[in-house]
């Protein structure tokens, strides 16, 4: 086959192309981007499940192994790792010395490279074994697309299906493809190896059992650009994971009508998904606004959970952010539609509910899927990553179990029902903002106050909050009473029983107190702060 030498320098905007390499995994789309390209008489190089895909629709194209008159080996380990491909992607056309060699070596430039990466997350998540993991770790392709990456200025290099069609049109339209689209092109394809390898390295480093590896690669995808972040004079921007985890999240949901999505919206999703999934064994829902629980509930009946949680704090409840945990039927619907709500996200919804919101255009509906209605569903161990001046801090989720046992240090020992109401309390207290209370009852929030200075401010806010309702109620602390005044504020507020960690040098004064107001008073060992 007579392959084109290319033009001489300058060559730009509109270079002459000559040849096209595909060799993809991600096969959409591929056969019409080839079409396209053999109809601009652009001659086509390919391998292996390419060029089958090629070949039986009909493309004609000729092997890498043709081209570099070299045989694919090692089981097909090495196929484009040859100088005849990486020296048609990296030589510079307008360097003659470049030129030179080239010509001396036949070696024909590749102005094209359609290539896409082997399926390693996918084989992760398909819990394969370790051989057939290391096997989905690609050598040859991240290279070749690398080299067209650095050679954007002769070489267009496609990692991504969804861009062949503006490649296409450019072609169509010019006969080559513009500067500013290669450059595009290049920045997507470094982004796309730089996730593969971070991808490589984080499984590596879970094999190894090394949460917190010396060189840290994090990779997500963007989901959307946000019309701002916090505030209007911030940008913003969703990214997410690239293989979504086990557990229902709020980056993996699906929007199913409303406005779009903003920065502060998916900040309060992801906390009232997390709070929720603390109650998987019966219907619960939840409410949270600026990233605070207001209402939480559990029953039998979701939309009676939904108006219990609801009637904790109706003021704060508008404009809330809610979370359910089992399917959104047309009762529980139309309870949700008596009050202005930004968000909802639920496992699912009833076709009748959907009609029934679909009234509220602006009320954006999503749904986390059916594992968010398993009376299994709990929050797993993940890192969580907070962004600070010129660096990260990393730790593992907080997803410590409610405690099974406890120490009662109090002469009073919690009555079964005081126990159900500090076992309920003690699962919202961390998801509140330290210094973190909470007042409860078994199967409802009464009040929380949290993200004070001081402890006993959180005490005394949750107090006004709750008033006569907190009568009889069960208090939980996310960290120890530095001194007993955060106690004494509990027990004039009307709660009977304490739950917290304890370990403070003042623990005996604080026994005691509860033993003055004659509290029952557990410790449990596991403090939970949420700066």
């Amino acid at each position: 086959m007579r392959l084109l030498t290319p033009p001489p320098p300058p060559l730009h905007e509109a270079h002459t192309l000559v040849l096209a390499l595909l060799s993809v995994s991600d096969k959409r789309g591929l056969v019409p981007f080839a079409q396209g390209l053999a109809r601009r008489g652009i001659q086509l190089l390919s391998t292996g499940g390419t060029l089958a895909a090629l070949r039986a629709a009909g493309v004609a194209a000729t092997p890498v192994s043709e081209h570099t008159q070299s045989p694919e080996i090692l089981g097909g380990r090495v196929k484009t790792l040859h100088p005849r491909i990486h020296g048609g992607l990296l030589g510079r056309l307008e360097v003659e010395g470049d030129q030179a060699e080239m010509a001396a070596h036949g070696i024909p430039p590749i102005s094209i490279v359609a290539v896409n990466l082997y399926p390693f997350r996918q084989t992760v998540a398909s819990g394969a074994s370790e051989p057939e993991v290391i096997e989905q770790i690609d050598i040859g392709g991240p290279a070749m697309v690398r080299a067209a990456a650095k050679n954007f200025r002769h070489v267009c290099v496609v990692v991504d299906p969804d861009d062949y069609e503006g490649v296409l049109a450019e072609l169509e339209a010019s006969g080559g493809v513009g500067e500013e689209t290669r450059r595009r092109l290049m920045r997507k394809a470094f982004a796309h190896t730089a996730a593969y390898d971070a991808a490589i390295a984080g499984w590596l480093a879970d094999q190894a059992q090394e949460p917190f590896p010396a060189e840290l690669s994090l990779a997500f995808q963007k989901v959307q650009g946000l019309r701002y972040g916090e505030n209007p004079h911030q940008r913003g921007a969703f990214y997410r994971e690239h293989t979504a985890p086990a557990e229902p999240t709020v980056a993996f949901s699906k929007v199913l009508q409303g406005k779009e999505l903003s920065y502060n919206n998916i900040l309060d999703l992801d906390a009232a998904l997390g709070l929720v999934l603390e109650f998987p064994e019966q219907p619960c829902a939840v409410i949270i606004k600026h990233n605070t629980p207001c209402g939480v509930a559990v029953d039998g009946q979701l939309v009676r959970a939904y108006r219990t949680a609801r009637a904790i704090d109706e003021v704060s409840a508008f404009g809330g952010i809610v979370a359910l945990n089992r399917e959104v039927d047309e009762a529980c619907a139309q309870a949700l539609a008596e009050t202005f709500l930004e968000a909802v996200i639920a496992p699912s919804y009833a076709p009748a509910a959907l009609q029934l919101l679909g009234a509220k255009k602006n009320l954006r509906l999503l749904e986390a899927g059916p594992g968010l209605a398993s009376p299994q569903a709990r929050p797993r161990v993940q890192r969580d990553a907070r962004s600070v001046s010129g660096g990260l801090l990393l730790q593992d989720r907080d997803a410590a179990e409610p405690p099974l046992d406890w120490k009662v240090v109090t002469r009073r020992t919690p009555t079964a029902e005081e126990e159900k109401a500090l076992r309920f309390a003690w699962r919202i207290c961390k998801h509140v903002k330290s210094n973190a209370i909470v007042f409860a009852q078994p199967q409802r929030l009464l009040a929380a106050g949290g993200g004070q200075t001081s402890r006993v401010d959180s005490v005394k806010i949750a107090a006004l909050r709750g008033g006569q309702a907190l009568q009889g109620s069960a208090v939980a602390s996310d960290a120890f009473f530095p001194f007993r005044d955060g106690l004494d504020e509990a027990a004039r507020a009307g709660a009977t029983c304490v739950i917290q960690p304890g370990g403070s040098v003042r623990d005996a004064e604080l026994i005691a107190a509860a033993d003055e107001h004659n509290l029952a008073m557990v410790l449990t060992g596991v403090r939970h702060f949420r700066h």
